[in-house]
């Protein structure tokens, strides 16, 4: 039997309970992404890491197929089979950590373990003041979207053109992307009520994680141009 409720219609106790499944999950994707990364650094060889950072084309492909499994994850997560939303957000976790298996490694290589932890303090503080302002004020965030959707667009658009051509996006690219990720959060967040059911809690973490990566990765990217 299906007990599920819209989360906009639900008791004030069945809504704390949704955020608090929702931010657990969260949180252990996250760990989860921690160590397939560490048994990647591990275990890939550093060959075929520097291929991937190399190889314009090969780059593309994996961006390419990030992009469809994001899709078919984000499906599995809002399934009604709790088995299937739990894989949809662990296949996520794994395409997340290939994604970011270049840039881990240059970081660990070149700017050490303390940078990581860096990036890593500031997300989390960064994710945690946003998350802050939005139940704090209850403030709808729905107008950010056409911006978000937009600036989306463009930002693919040109880091497509920079893998293809080979130019360096730069700092600014960095910073206006970690705004971008921060607008995000702010409207996904305010908007989870609005989207998901009590039952959804996987597709709504999975939704946050992917912005929360989306932030780290970029502040990373900060942090390593100042070394």
């Amino acid at each position: 039997m299906n007990n599920s409720i819209q989360l906009s219609r639900a008791q004030e106790s069945e809504r704390a309970e949704f955020y608090k499944k929702t931010y657990m999950h969260v949180a252990l994707a996250i760990l989860a992404f921690m160590v397939v990364e560490s048994l990647l650094l591990k275990y890939i060889p550093d060959e075929l890491i520097m291929k991937m950072l190399g190889g314009r084309f090969i780059w593309l492909g994996i961006l390419g197929l990030f992009w469809l499994g994001s899709y078919v994850s984000e499906k599995w997560t809002l399934s009604q089979d709790k088995n299937v939303q739990y894989a949809g957000l662990g296949f996520y976790v794994i395409l997340e950590s290939v994604i970011f298996l270049p840039l881990i490694f240059i970081a660990t290589r070149y700017a050490g373990l303390e940078i990581i932890q860096q990036a890593g303090l500031i997300t989390v503080a960064l994710f945690a003041g946003l998350t802050a302002v939005v139940f704090m004020t209850n403030t709808d965030f729905s107008f950010l979207r056409t911006a978000i959707t937009v600036g989306g667009f463009v930002a693919l658009g040109l880091i497509v053109a920079g893998a293809i051509f080979g130019f360096n996006l730069g700092l600014w690219f960095s910073v206006g992307m970690v705004i971008l990720a921060s607008g995000a959060i702010l409207y996904q967040t305010s908007k989870l009520k609005d989207t998901y059911s009590t039952d959804q809690y996987v597709g709504a973490s999975l939704l946050l994680f992917s912005s929360i990566m989306l932030l780290f990765w970029y502040v990373l990217r900060i942090l390593m141009s100042r070394k």
